[in-house]
């Protein structure tokens, strides 16, 4: 990896102000010094040198939430409720899924996160060795959770292969893939699975990944069957001691809101998917003012239907202030927050990344400014979320290693992707 010096950027450092015609140093892995040029210790020398006087370098983003192999079924079910959408699109689909469609259909949207300045995600689906192995090949950083749907686990084979996930993948790619086990939601699993499912994480030392409130049906169907909201339902089984990841969050209660932020859970808000499957708006700025770490992720992109956190920024930031009624809401520096160091707090990772700071991971991206939606420079933080694209993403570093230089992926090959997922779609 050696030693690489960027010059001359606009640093959005998250965690302090922007700095102008800044730069950042990187030792192997990490970051040695972010600052104005005058404060580069004495005698640093660098290995590599990038030019970067007409960029901005911001901590790389977090998608919190999505299913990455569902980028195979991009379009493929459109236009559909979310119940309607899985058990008669959805579902059958993937029963025909191979582990080599889900590798190639992973590697299709680890090129589409990269391209778009995403350097970590949530990822919860099946065949999880096989995603492991396109995140360690393609130099992102993950936390990854075989997907549990408990009523059609009764032979236990879908938990053992969540067990082995963990234990043959965190820490690979020289720590870059971390490990959840992944309870897909309350109405899919059982009360006793669910108990099962936090015990075992609990004995592996890992927290959970879930879908939780996502739907007005959800929420009816766990009401009438258990007398709780599914917050509450998590809450009373003891799941909310662990470490939990909690997509969506939609349908919430006063009382489910306090719940959420006294156990610190993290809440992954999906605007988009959440919009076009018409499953609601989460109460963002509630949770928010209520000390809830809220994250942001693009979900999978047969419901996105893409895996743009850049626009997913700004589709939260101007939902938040539509349905509030408040333009104060979710302003800009907040919804850059959301989407690095609270989606990092999210995963557990917020001490080694999600701010560019001295000694945390060289997780980062740079932006080219020099684009006429980006002119002129009034507001550097504004800019990124109401007027910047995926597309101008210029360079990604993630632990040291540059994935993408001229918006050119070092990592991966495009051609070779597209060739596969062609071929694996056509099988329908």
């Amino acid at each position: 990896m050696g030693k690489i010096l960027i010059k001359d950027c606009t640093i959005v450092p998250i965690s302090s102000p922007v700095i102008e015609k800044g730069v950042i140093a990187i030792n192997d892995d990490r970051l040695h010094y972010v600052g104005p040029a005058g404060g580069l210790p004495a005698g640093w020398q660098a290995d590599t040198v990038i030019e970067a006087g007409g960029m901005v370098a911001l901590p790389g983003l977090v998608n919190s939430h999505t299913h990455a192999a569902m980028a195979l079924l991009r379009s493929y079910a459109d236009d559909l409720p979310l119940k309607q959408w899985l058990e008669e699109k959805i579902w059958p689909r993937e029963d025909k899924l191979t582990r080599e469609d889900i590798y190639w259909g992973a590697k299709l949207a680890l090129l589409e996160m990269i391209r778009s300045g995403t350097t970590t995600f949530a990822d919860m689906y099946f065949y999880m060795d096989a995603v492991a192995e396109a995140v360690v090949e393609a130099g992102l950083r993950a936390c990854l959770s075989q997907g549990l749907i408990g009523f059609q686990d009764g032979q236990g084979r879908r938990l053992a292969a969540g067990v082995s996930l963990v234990k043959e993948w965190q820490g690979a790619g020289d720590g870059r893939v971390t490990t959840m086990l992944g309870p897909h939601a309350p109405y899919t699993c059982p009360l006793d699975y669910l108990t099962k499912v936090a015990e075992t994480a609990a004995g592996l030392g890992v927290g959970l990944h879930i879908h939780l409130a996502e739907t007005q049906g959800e929420v009816a169907e766990i009401q009438a069957r258990y007398g709780a909201t599914p917050v509450a339902l998590i809450e009373k089984l003891g799941l909310f001691d662990l470490p939990v990841l909690a997509a969506h969050c939609v349908h919430l209660t006063t009382e489910d809101i306090a719940i959420l932020a006294e156990k610190k859970v993290g809440v992954a808000h999906c605007p988009e998917s959440n919009l076009k499957l018409a499953s609601g708006v989460a109460p963002v700025a509630e949770m928010l003012a209520a000390g809830v770490n809220v994250a942001i992720g693009t979900d999978g992109a047969a419901s996105n239907n893409n895996l743009d956190m850049v626009a997913e920024m700004r589709t939260c930031a101007l939902l938040a202030k539509g349905i509030s009624g408040d333009p104060t809401v979710v302003p800009a520096h907040q919804a850059l927050v959301m989407a690095t160091l609270n989606g990092a707090r999210a995963l557990g990772l917020e001490k080694e990344i999600g701010t560019l700071e001295a000694g945390k991971k060289a997780d980062l991206i740079l932006v080219n400014k020099y684009q006429p939606h980006l002119m002129p420079p009034h507001n550097v933080e504004a800019n990124l979320v109401y007027a910047a694209r995926g597309s101008d993403v210029d360079t990604v570093i993630v632990n040291g290693k540059i994935l993408m230089a001229g918006g050119e992926v070092k990592t991966l090959d495009a051609g070779e992707i597209y060739a596969q997922v062609m071929k694996r779609a056509s099988k329908g």
